[in-house]
């Protein structure tokens, strides 16, 4: 009989891919949803400039990307090479198509802190299945939405980004609950992994559905068979190890063994705002996790426009590269947490020292990955091992900060993971912005390696700040019964 932990690990994980694959999914169905014949002769009645790009017959695939004067060098680049799509039913211009995909981030943003707290006050198993069945039905919705109008799809896409935004704080409220501390590294790196291997899986299952049975069946068949996790999790999934009537006796009496009657406790009295807030172990854990989000937007969203741009990578070699690194970084990830368990098992290692070590290998390595890629230049197969090595190592996060909230503070993890997930999100908008205004016009290499010079000082500063103030430790200001702000019915109630 499977342990009901690894049957928990194994379905948060699916629940995560899942997610993330119905958030990517978009990116794919848009580019054969557009038609683009229509919009380039639009474009190009707007302006001459835009009127000599389409003479060029520069298709919509390039996303608006003027190839730059100082690119490199590639004899078997063209610039008038198309990829052949058929024309999809909608006009929608470049700006629109970036406020329906950037949509679900404002609604991401919205439902962190809310989210949390009803996960540890109630029941985090619920919230996770609300947030993966908002994010089905969005799916399922959306060609329905999308033959009605734009607005339409912004709306849908940003009730699904409502839903997203409760799920990571709700899984780690369960993490408190579900996982066993000699087991966390591994079992929090399998659950949030998931994120990778969901765009890993999404973006060519969507390619090949979209080719063959239309934009439409992106959303259906992903939205459709995502219905069977939400069976699933209803069927196998409980909010304790307590509250699950097929538990094995002796898996219970381990998770009690390790916990303790703590377990039992049913309410919360409010978040100690004032500790928590000047705490250092939180300031730690919000900045690392704000400038690894940085690095990782920078990562996985911009630095394809730099393949295309600069090292002048056509459509399909673009795409077959994008899955090696989410690859990596997945297998890294599962390596790099069981040893970490085992050496901490062996006593080697504290809590602290993971943390710790973990975020140093997923904010320098990638730093200097960065800078490696800005010093290789035009060196296409330097660049592209550059790039993976630096994503893979990014994987420490998930034995770093990012499990950090369950050891300092397991009474308020959701709300702490809200927390620092909200402002985390934040760079979300703040790179494209960013990598826009630095290259709008001037995409050159040396704009990129100042794009990549920046990113790499923002690691460190990660690096720096958790080093100094980071800790494995539970806090004072999560024990319970030490609140002083809690009146003694509540404290009574939480015995």
């Amino acid at each position: 009989i499977i342990p009901s932990r690894y049957i928990f690990t194994a379905l948060v994980s699916m629940g995560l891919a899942i997610i993330y694959g119905l958030k990517v999914n978009l990116s794919v169905a848009i580019v054969v949803m557009i038609n683009s014949t229509e919009l380039n002769a639009i474009t190009a009645a707007e302006s001459s400039h835009q009127s000599h790009r389409a003479a060029q017959n520069v298709s919509y695939y390039d996303k608006g990307i003027d190839l730059p004067e100082f690119a490199c060098d590639d004899p078997n680049f063209k610039v008038n090479e198309t990829f052949i799509l058929q024309d999809g039913p909608f006009v929608w211009t470049e700006p629109v198509q970036g406020l329906i995909l950037g949509s679900y981030f404002w609604g991401y943003i919205l439902t962190q802190i809310p989210g949390g707290r009803i996960a540890e006050k109630y029941s985090a198993k619920w919230v996770i299945w609300g947030a993966v069945m908002t994010n089905v039905v969005s799916a399922l919705f959306t060609p329905f939405a999308a033959n009605k109008s734009y607005i339409a799809v912004l709306v849908v896409r940003f009730i699904q980004g409502l839903g997203a935004g409760v799920s990571s704080p709700a899984i780690h409220v369960m993490l408190t609950k579900w996982v066993l501390p000699k087991e966390r590294n591994l079992m929090s790196s399998l659950i949030y992994a998931g994120t990778a291997l969901g765009t890993v899986i999404s973006l060519p299952f969507s390619g090949i559905l979209a080719s063959v049975g239309g934009w439409e069946s992106v959303f259906y068949v992903e939205g459709g068979l995502a219905l069977i996790w939400c069976v699933l999790w209803l069927l196998f999934i409980y909010d304790s190890p307590e509250e699950h009537p097929r538990i094995n006796s002796e898996e219970l009496n381990l998770f009690k063994s390790y916990c303790g009657d703590n377990r039992e406790r049913k309410c919360l009295p409010p978040v100690p705002w004032k500790a928590l807030t000047t705490s250092g172990p939180f300031w730690a854990i919000l900045v690392a996790h704000t400038c690894a989000n940085f690095g990782w937007y920078m990562l996985l969203v911009e630095l394809p426009t730099y393949m295309k741009a600069i090292l002048r990578f056509n459509i399909s070699q673009n795409s077959a590269l994008s899955a090696i690194p989410y690859l990596s970084l997945w297998v890294f990830s599962i390596v790099w947490s069981n040893r970490l368990d085992w050496a901490k098992g062996k006593g080697w290692i504290s809590t602290t020292t993971v943390r710790k070590l973990s975020t140093a290998v997923a904010s320098l390595l990638p730093a200097a990955c960065l800078i490696g890629v800005a010093l290789v230049g035009c060196n296409r197969e330097a660049a592209v091992a550059l790039v993976t090595i630096g994503t893979m190592f990014v994987a420490g996060m998930y034995c770093g900060f990012l499990t950090n909230h369950v050891d300092i503070a397991p009474n308020y993890a959701g709300t702490l993971m809200a927390l620092t997930n909200t402002v985390a999100t934040i760079p979300g908008f703040i790179v494209p912005a960013f990598v826009g205004q630095l290259t709008h016009g001037n995409q050159t290499l040396g704009q990129w390696q100042i794009i990549f010079y920046t990113t790499a000082a923002i690691y460190v500063v990660e690096f720096v700040v958790y080093a100094a103030l980071a800790s494995g430790e539970e806090q004072s200001w999560n024990r319970v019964l030490q609140h002083k702000n809690s009146n003694a019915q509540e404290l009574e109630e939480c015995r």
